[in-house]
């Protein structure tokens, strides 16, 4: 699979919340980050610990490409991220870069306001 067959993958088993196959396309040595206050994880555990806090809330997943680019192993995804909950739908705007080698996720760093995503959480 090209590099951004594999973060679609990725992406696809996150969308219903399918962490064991999703995380099968993360590499040992992946380094993951968030703007602050998540900072950066390492390997699938680390992605796995920041994801399943973040969307124990959230029914399921929609992840819409709105542009995307590949050079090489790099993938640059501008994203609509959507996340159902008990209630309502809320968004987020996100870019997200991404490495692969040997056809796993060996970086990934998404970009987004973290204001935006909790001002929309935490309201009714």
């Amino acid at each position: 699979m090209e590099p951004m067959q594999i973060v679609k993958a990725f992406l696809g088993f996150m969308e219903p919340l399918n962490y064991d196959s999703a995380l099968k396309y993360v590499a040992e040595n992946c380094e993951y980050t968030n703007p602050p206050p998540l900072g950066t994880v390492y390997g699938p555990a680390g992605v796995r610990a920041v994801l399943e806090p973040f969307f124990t809330p959230t029914l399921e997943n929609e992840f819409r490409v709105l542009r995307a680019v590949a050079d090489g192993p790099v993938v640059i995804l501008e994203r609509l991220d959507r996340h159902r909950l008990a209630d309502k739908w809320v968004e987020l705007p996100v870019t997200g870069v991404f490495e692969v080698h040997a056809g796993q996720i060996t970086y990934w760093r998404d970009y987004f306001d973290a204001t935006t995503i909790l001002s929309q959480w935490l309201t009714g």
